[in-house]
């Protein structure tokens, strides 16, 4: 029995049909992605099937009783509230009261008068009576399982720290069916590898929408397309949707091609029956008119963006050149003795987690900061262009035409003058939209516009920060593309594998500590070159203690570490193993209600002692690693 369904929805803005008769049916346990066109209407259909908004006309049935949890593209949180308080929002009205209690547990821990206790003790009740230990068990689950600190600000946590604190959220009612909306958005590698696995596990059906192909082939057992205002599924893979939607296309450009030239035959049939007005056949007619009309509905597929980057001269040979450069802000070592040579035509991949400062060491390559130790050469004739991924360079009050050509109807590409208007038309911009403020575009169309004025300065350097955040598919091949044709030097920070892969010649990625390192090619290169077990790859680690005891002996006979560090090497097994145990034993008394209703104050310890166990083992894992590597 299906989840819901969709049955002839209709929805539209203005005269644009974003759901024309559209029909869907999810099933339990179903992983479906929603791909299409930016500005297509997915983000509206995740939130009529959320119950966020409605049809214009047909209808929505959802089985009764059924949980429906939705993550938007932006989750919206009070910067001054807490972690806790937001992901306790998620179990409704029940959130308030297990708040108030979370409230008075922490006040009592600093006062222990009479007043405070007597409050804690009526919250105590309230909450036998409504099951609320069971409630508030799954929050402090939620948070563990998610590494969140209940006690901290949403105002200081990263845009990816925000998405995990939605899905949170999301998550702690146990829902039927998650719909989340570009949920990879703000996540770094390591986060998007963690989200795949907690879909993996996800007992219930997923639909979600995703640019990302490398994340869709992991987690979509069903691609669900929708264009021009319709819904198509198909089985399987995106490779497999691939094939499928190119036969369709065409099968879709020979039917057209068959209607046009018989419409064309029966509209001259109808001017020479002005001759013979008494010998028409009125049947004819009657069949021409609805001819006419079927051709007026039709909608023709959107074109393609036609992207082409404005050349400038040829720089140097050499485009950069970094001899053991050192850089801190504050207590943080950002970059530490990281040297490499960058050349002319260099297609250079940068990868790390949020926070790792990928940012700051391409402002160091490019000039842009200075080091605190170590030496930077740059070479001759650079013309950098830059993408940024905050799209701070965008005027929000600004008309999308000022934004590419300022007090001037052309702009100038390789030479040749071009109108804004059909420049713009390039980009999927449509005339009638040139004057229109940036403000009122999508997230997606910022960024073909972003591009769009990146691509009209000549350069011969180009750094990519995030290029590919709110693109669609067809959007991002044809960047690809682009890319790979380009003559110049490219910079490029992603965290969508399958962008890299396609791109990059080589990879510089973070490691700890601060340290950079320069690989031959792209993601998946670098994910067999590092030195690093394959085990710990996923998210959580997936190394057993077992496999370390396995391992670490024979690494031992290859090389010849100090006593000391070999007898650490030795050690690390069993040390990560006795820390597992611990945490394995604190999540199954997290996992017990009586801990929250009656020792609140050694429920947040035991907390705080399992996100402290973690950061042990990863240090370990860490430590396990280099050592591993030396001998590599």
């Amino acid at each position: 029995m299906p989840l819901l369904t969709l049955d002839n929805g209709d929805l539209a803005f203005g005269h644009v049909a974003l759901l024309d008769k559209a029909v869907l049916q999810i099933d339990g346990g179903e992983r479906l992605a929603l791909i299409g066109r930016n500005g297509s209407g997915k983000s509206s259909l995740l939130r009529i099937l959320a119950d966020e908004a409605v049809l214009d006309d047909g209808m929505v049935w959802r089985e009764p009783g059924l949980q429906v949890a939705y993550v938007p593209q932006e989750p919206q949180f009070a910067p001054e509230g807490r972690v806790f308080d937001a992901v306790a929002t998620g179990l409704g009205d029940t959130s308030r009261l297990l708040v108030e209690y979370h409230d008075a547990a922490v006040r009592v821990a600093h006062d222990t008068s009479g007043d405070a206790l007597v409050l804690l003790e009526e919250l105590q009740h309230r909450l036998d009576d409504c099951d609320g230990w069971r409630l508030n068990s799954r929050v402090e689950q939620m948070l563990t399982r998610l590494q969140l600190d209940g006690e901290a600000r949403l105002g200081t946590l990263s845009g990816g720290g925000v998405k995990r604190v939605a899905l949170a959220r999301a998550l702690v009612n146990e829902p039927d069916l998650l719909l989340l909306d570009e949920p990879t958005n703000h996540l770094d590698l390591d986060g998007i590898l963690w989200l795949e696995e907690l879909i993996s596990g996800f007992a219930g059906a997923v639909m979600v929408i995703t640019h990302d192909r490398a994340f869709l082939d992991r987690v979509a057992t069903r691609i669900v397309e929708l264009d021009r205002g319709k819904l198509a599924s198909f089985p399987g893979r995106y490779a497999d949707y691939q094939l499928r939607k190119e036969r369709m296309l065409a099968d879709e450009s020979v039917h057209n091609a068959k209607f046009d030239r018989f419409l064309a035959q029966e509209e001259v049939w109808i001017r020479k029956g002005v001759e013979a007005r008494r010998t028409r056949n009125e049947g004819r007619v009657l069949r021409l008119e609805q001819l006419r009309r079927e051709r007026a509905a039709r909608r023709e597929r959107a074109g393609r963006v036609g992207m082409q980057v404005a050349r400038a001269d040829e720089s140097g040979k050499l485009v950069a050149e970094l001899e053991h450069i050192d850089k801190r802000f504050a207590d943080k070592t950002i970059v530490r003795d990281f040297s490499c040579r960058i050349l002319r035509g260099d297609k250079i991949g940068v990868i790390g987690p949020n926070g790792a400062g990928k940012t700051t060491l391409l402002k160091l390559i490019l000039g842009q900061l200075t080091t605190d130790a170590g030496m930077v050469r740059l070479g001759s004739k650079l013309e950098i262009a830059y993408f940024d991924q905050f799209r701070s360079q965008l005027d929000p009050e600004a008309s999308i035409a000022d934004v590419i050509s300022p007090g001037s109807d052309f702009v100038e590409i390789n030479g040749q003058k071009k109108h804004v208007i059909g420049y713009l038309g390039d980009f999927l911009f449509a005339p009638e939209r040139a004057r229109s403020p940036v403000k009122s575009l999508s997230g997606g169309e910022r960024n073909r516009l972003l591009l769009a004025r990146l691509f009209a300065r000549p350069a011969n350097v180009l750094v990519l920060d995030e290029p590919t955040n709110d693109l669609d598919i067809e959007t991002l091949e044809l960047l690809e593309n682009l890319l790979q044709d380009f003559a110049g030097t490219l910079f490029l920070v992603s965290h969508d594998r399958r962008f890299l892969d396609n791109v990059v010649t080589q990879t510089i990625a973070a490691e700890a500590g601060g340290a950079w390192r320069e690989y031959v090619g792209g993601y998946d290169d670098w994910l067999r070159q590092r030195p690093r077990p394959e085990s710990s790859l996923p998210v959580p680690l997936a190394a057993t203690p077992q496999q370390t005891h396995m391992q670490a002996p024979a690494a031992k006979l290859k090389t010849k570490l100090s006593f000391k560090e070999a007898k650490e090497l030795q050690d690390l097994p069993d040390r990560i193993g006795v820390l597992e145990a611990e945490q394995t034993s604190l999540h199954k008394r997290l996992e017990d209600p009586a801990v929250y209703r009656d020792a609140p104050d050694e429920a947040r310890r035991l907390r705080l002692r399992t996100s402290a166990l973690a950061a042990e083992i990863e240090a370990a894992m860490t430590r396990w690693e280099t050592l591993e590597a030396r001998i590599a």
